[in-house]
Order: C-alpha cells, then sequence, then structure tokens
C-alpha cells in the first residue's frame, strides 16, 4: 500500500494525479493485477474521465456548481460544506483500475483525477496494487 499527498489550492480543485499513480504502479513491479485507488475523505472524490482537454474538467466544476450550489440556505449541515458532502457521495471515493503488463488500462483519454470539494487542504490518497 501506498499513500500519496496531494495539496489542492481551492475550494473546488481537479487535480490530475495520473502520473503519481502510474508511478506506484511501476514501482510496485506488479505485471497483471488491479490497482485500487481511495482518498479516505467525507469531501473529497476520485474519478475517471477525459484528460487531454482541459475543457472537459472545467465543464465537469461548472456543473457541479451548477446542479449542488454552495448557498442553499435548506442545507442543515452547521459545517457549512453540504455541497462539498454531497459532490463526494455522488462522484464517490475510490476507484478500480486493471493492470496489465505493468500498466494501467487506461483508455487513450482517460486520466485520474482527485476532485476537492472543501478546500484548499492536503489530502490523503491510498494507492492499494494486487497482484492477480
Amino acid at each position: 500500500m501506498s499513500l500519496l499527498r496531494v495539496k489542492t489550492t481551492k475550494k473546488t480543485s481537479i487535480v490530475n494525479i495520473t502520473p503519481l499513480v502510474k508511478e506506484e504502479v511501476k514501482k510496485s513491479g506488479v505485471k497483471s493485477g488491479l490497482c485500487l485507488i481511495y482518498v479516505p475523505h467525507t469531501t473529497c472524490a476520485v474519478f475517471i474521465n477525459e484528460g487531454a482537454d482541459p475543457d472537459v474538467v472545467r465543464d465537469i466544476t461548472y456543473m457541479l456548481e451548477k446542479l449542488i450550489p454552495w448557498d442553499d440556505k435548506n442545507y442543515a449541515h452547521a459545517e457549512g460544506n453540504s455541497a462539498a458532502h454531497i459532490r463526494s457521495s455522488i462522484i464517490g471515493n475510490s476507484r478500480i483500475v486493471p493492470i496489465e503488463g505493468g500498466e494501467l488500462m487506461l483508455g487513450t483519454w482517460e486520466s485520474i483525477f482527485l476532485a476537492e470539494f472543501d478546500g484548499p487542504r492536503e489530502r490523503k490518497v491510498i494507492i492499494k496494487i494486487i497482484e492477480c
């Protein structure tokens, strides 16, 4: 198991962590298996989507802001970060990617992203590589 630390810079930050995850797979020496990417936070998530065009991430962020606004007066959570909890619950805190030939089996345009919804903070990303 590896523990990565990722610093975010804004309340909502989307960070491409693909190079970090690929490095952990390489260091593991596993040729065939599974890579679990997990964030142990309730206001942070991890997802896979297109990494080639930064407008995709911008559009995702835009739509999350529109669908789950920060300033809804009906939120009951006293801490004031209900939107962050809702967003992370919808997106999820883990992903599994197959490993074959020592490489992550991501699609041509796919990247792995850490989604920060209550930053800026330093977040943990747990990488568990399982040989199969």
